[in-house]
C-alpha cells in the first residue's frame, strides 16, 4: 500500500492495519525517518518536501512491486509526506510484513534504500544561512547498488 499524504501518521495502528487478520504473517520489520534539527553541523529549523503527484505514486508501486516479487511477502507499507515539517516530524514509514523474519527485514531495507535514491521527492531544509536543497549522497547510491545483484536461488 502507498500513501503520499501531507498529514502526520499513527505509527501504531499504521501497523497494525498492516498485520489485522492474516494469521500467516510471522513477522513485521518496519523503519520510520525523521526530520533532524542538524544537517552536517548546521541547524535546521525546517524542512520543505516537496514532491510531483501521480509521478510519486508510480514511482513509489514500482519499487514496492520490485519487492513483492523478490521477497514473498504477505504485505507492505510505504508512507511518505510531503510539506512544511519541523524537527522531529515523521516522514516516511516503511513496513514489510512476511512469515518469516529474513524477508521481512531483507524488503524493508531494499524499500527504504531505493526510497532515498529513486523517490521524486525534493527536500529543501531551512538553516540560520537560508534554504538549500539537500543534494543526494553518495552513501545513499552506495545503498541501493547492492540490490543491484540477483537474489541468490534457494
Amino acid at each position: 500500500m502507498i500513501k503520499v499524504q501531507s498529514q502526520d501518521f499513527d505509527i501504531g495502528a499504521e501497523l497494525a492495519a498492516l498485520s489485522h487478520g492474516d494469521t500467516t504473517i510471522g513477522g513485521v520489520t518496519s523503519f520510520v525517518g525523521y526530520v533532524r534539527d542538524l544537517a552536517g553541523d548546521e541547524s535546521v529549523s525546517a524542512m520543505t518536501l516537496e514532491h510531483y503527484p501521480g509521478m510519486t505514486e508510480k514511482m513509489l508501486g514500482d519499487i514496492e512491486a520490485r519487492a513483492q516479487a523478490r521477497w514473498p511477502l504477505a504485505a507492505t507499507l510505504i508512507i511518505h509526506r510531503y510539506g512544511d515539517l519541523k524537527p522531529g516530524d515523521r516522514i516516511v514509514l516503511v513496513a514489510c510484513a512476511s512469515a518469516h523474519r529474513q524477508a521481512s527485514f531483507e524488503a524493508c531495507n531494499f524499500l527504504i534504500d531505493w526510497l532515498k535514491t529513486e523517490a521524486p521527492f525534493w527536500k529543501q531544509e531551512r538553516t540560520a544561512a537560508g534554504p538549500r536543497w539537500v543534494e543526494s549522497r553518495a552513501t545513499d547510491a552506495t545503498a541501493a547498488q547492492r540490490w543491484q545483484t540477483p537474489k541468490p536461488a534457494k
